[in-house]
């Protein structure tokens, strides 16, 4: 199943997704029933002789299953988040072991839009039924039965995925060990609700089959606007500034910024391989989600049946999720008196921080999971 890859000793190697059909079926939270549904995953390091050394790997909008490792060794590019899961890294496959899943509604091998209709023998499109936070906890749950994994020591996620591992402390206190949240909020503030839309728009200018040459433009300028969000200032100053990389910018003529160029890149290569449906989806789960809610918006309470330790990361230049939001978890975990360890990194990289190889973050991470290891060796 596994091989070396050249030059990445510290790799989990070459990786083979598993695909698992659940014939029983799952009833949604908005009452719609998916008769089946099949969800892909992988898995990193080795299952203990207790099986409780699982960690689950929540991802965020455009991710999916493929978090580290290869998938073949000619490769360039390994798994997203491939710097922070293997041997030695922040979460250890040589103390744990980690499944990350494409999640329902997804494109990228699990059921979603691109998936057949029993009921039409077509494609579901846009007709797939409305997914939440809480249905992606619920069938993550029914792969950890079909896994023979009784209890996660930890389920960790960044962004959405931060906002999945909360959810699953919520509805399954008794199978998670930990929750590692990532640059996330207990709900989105109306400016992310409105980007979230402006977004959705985008894709909605793109016919059903997208333009003559299967290009989808509206999806590919959603993925530009969010992108934008995810980045600092600062970063995109660092890394682009005013730098003009065609044109007379002292006549005016046919004029194109690097950061332009870069832009226009990202959003025609994401516009490639993900589908427009999922990305409509998933922002309206992200929109959705507020635990709170049943609990008359009183986060402490909501809290209050929650068993699991905490470990919850936000970032000094992500202002898509500040660090103002993750406090609000954190205060809400200390005054319901649940164990909660909090840090506010440092960094320059916005919203994407969670994805990057900073020193602090990453000692962070790795020292709160080398901890939960002792516990299960205790």
């Amino acid at each position: 199943m596994k091989a070396s890859v050249p030059d990445t000793r510290d790799s989990v190697g070459i990786v083979e997704p598993q695909l698992l059909r659940f014939e029983q079926g799952v009833t949604l939270q908005c009452g719609e029933v998916l008769p089946n549904f099949e969800l892909i995953y992988e898995t990193y390091g080795q299952l203990n002789a207790d099986r409780s050394n699982a960690i689950l790997i929540c991802h965020a909008l455009s991710g999916h299953h493929h978090a580290a490792g290869y998938h073949h060794e000619n490769e360039t590019r390994p798994g997203w988040w491939d710097n922070c899961i293997g041997p030695g890294k922040p979460i250890d496959t040589s103390k744990f072991h980690v499944v990350s899943l494409n999640n329902l509604g997804g494109c990228h091998g699990s059921t979603g839009p691109r998936s057949t209709n029993p009921s039409t023998g077509e494609p579901y499109g846009e007709t797939f039924p409305t997914v939440t936070v809480r249905d992606w906890v619920n069938t993550q749950a029914i792969l950890a039965d079909a896994l023979n994994i009784e209890k996660f020591a930890a389920v960790v996620g960044g962004s959405l995925g931060g906002m999945q591992a909360l959810q699953w402390a919520i509805d399954f206190p008794d199978r998670i060990g930990h929750a590692v949240l990532i640059a996330c909020a207990p709900k989105l503030s109306a400016q992310n609700i409105a980007f979230n839309e402006i977004a959705r728009l985008a894709i909605k200018m793109d016919s059903v089959d997208g333009s003559s040459d299967g290009a989808l433009p509206g999806l590919g300028l959603a993925r530009m606007i969010g992108h934008v969000t995810y980045l600092s200032d600062d970063s995109m100053g660092t890394k682009f500034g005013r730098e003009v990389k065609s044109g007379d910018i002292e006549q005016g003529k046919d004029v194109q910024f690097q950061v332009e160029s870069y832009l226009h890149y990202q959003g025609s290569r994401f516009a490639q391989t993900f589908d427009p449906n999922t990305y409509v989806l998933v922002t309206r789960a992200l929109d959705y989600f507020d635990p709170a809610m049943e609990h008359n918006d009183n986060l402490e309470n909501t809290l209050r049946r929650v068993k699991a330790k905490f470990l919850v990361i936000s970032f000094s230049s992500d202002w898509r999720f500040s660090p103002e939001r993750s406090d609000e978890i954190v205060d809400a975990l200390v005054a319901a008196g649940k164990p909660t360890v909090s840090a506010n990194i440092t960094s320059s990289f916005g919203h994407d921080s969670f994805l990057m190889d900073i020193p602090r973050y990453f000692n962070v991470l790795k020292k709160y999971l080398a901890s939960v290891a002792e516990e299960l060796d205790a």
